[in-house]
């Protein structure tokens, strides 16, 4: 079926969330503290919604449990990955994620959270958490104890169009004035270390998971750096940012015309800037900022033209 899935994104509100959902992409956000918009997501606790037909209304779980064909009948008992879009008007919690190991035995069998960011915009001089400065566990468990969180933490300075590779393990945090698209696995397990002692609108603190996230944190921090391989042509930029055993995501940058050979199982595509069309043998479809859709596991071949970008991912064969 070579028709495009797109999809209405779900928003959630959270203590450090703020309106630039709205300000830059024009989503009609539910308050002045949406943190996060779940573009592409079967995920129970947020499931995305077709908007075009012939599968109008259907959320994207429903379509992997009664049409495995549009995903190549991918290898998984759920669906995979999930696409958001984060605005970090404040500080967001120090937090880790477990891997899949973990998860399935102590979060009712979840998925572990393996993660990436694409910095779309921040401040000037904008910080993010990423790993830890301690040596063994020990010392680890010490700071936490003693609240030394300004020893511990280690702070990277970003620019917009950073990328980050953030696997299971490993702890982190985005800071205030931060907009990131955000790439994983199907997973919504978090363990917070640490929440700067906030209080939510009825004086009561979030709560902290000190002991699974000690179980969990690599020791010591290792940074997972991906050289990004980039392929230029007169129509187009594509910059392959990560390509490991859970997924694969990319920016394309498209000036003119970008003619796709699908070699994927499917294809997750945002887009961040522009706008244009997708073109296929029998249909165009507008494209926009702030689209979000997927491209189908029948799609040999298409073409997306205008002056777009977008960032693309597809779940890794076999995992």
């Amino acid at each position: 079926m070579n028709i495009p899935l797109f999809f209405a994104p779900v928003f959630q509100e959270r203590i450090w969330g703020g309106n630039r959902l709205r300000e830059q992409f024009g989503y009609d956000i539910p308050s002045e503290q949406t943190g996060e918009c779940w573009a592409i997501s079967a995920h129970p606790n947020g499931q995305t919604t077709v908007i075009n037909e012939p599968f109008r209304g259907k959320t994207l779980g429903e379509l992997w449990d009664d049409h495995p064909e549009l995903f190549g009948h991918f290898p998984s008992d759920r669906f995979p990955l999930l696409t958001k879009i984060l605005d970090a008007n404040a500080d967001l919690s120090v937090q880790v994620h477990p891997d899949d190991e973990y998860a399935r035995t102590y979060e009712h069998g979840e998925l572990g959270k393996t993660e990436c960011w694409y910095i779309i915009d921040c401040k000037e001089g904008a910080e993010l958490i990423y790993g830890h400065h301690a040596k063994t566990k020990e010392e680890l468990r010490q700071m936490m104890e003693e609240g030394r969180w300004h020893d511990l933490l280690r702070k990277v300075r970003i620019r917009p169009g950073d990328f980050f590779y953030v696997p299971s393990g490993t702890v982190h945090a985005l800071c205030e004035g931060t907009l990131v698209l955000e790439t994983q696995q199907s997973s919504d397990t978090t363990y917070r270390m640490y929440d700067y002692d906030r209080v939510d609108e009825h004086g009561n603190k979030r709560e902290l998971h000190l002991d699974k996230a000690l179980d969990v944190i690599t020791v010591p921090h290792v940074d997972m750096y991906y050289e990004p391989q980039v392929i230029q042509t007169t129509e187009a930029k594509i910059t392959t940012f990560v390509q490991n055993e859970y997924f694969t995501v990319q920016k394309w940058d498209i000036e003119q015309e970008w003619v796709v050979e699908q070699t994927d199982c499917f294809l997750l595509v945002s887009v961040l800037d522009g706008k244009g069309e997708l073109c296929t043998a029998q249909e165009t479809y507008p494209l926009q900022k702030g689209d979000h859709f997927l491209i189908p596991h029948s799609f040999d071949r298409f073409t997306i033209q205008g002056n777009l970008q977008c960032i693309v991912s597809s779940p890794t064969w076999g995992k």
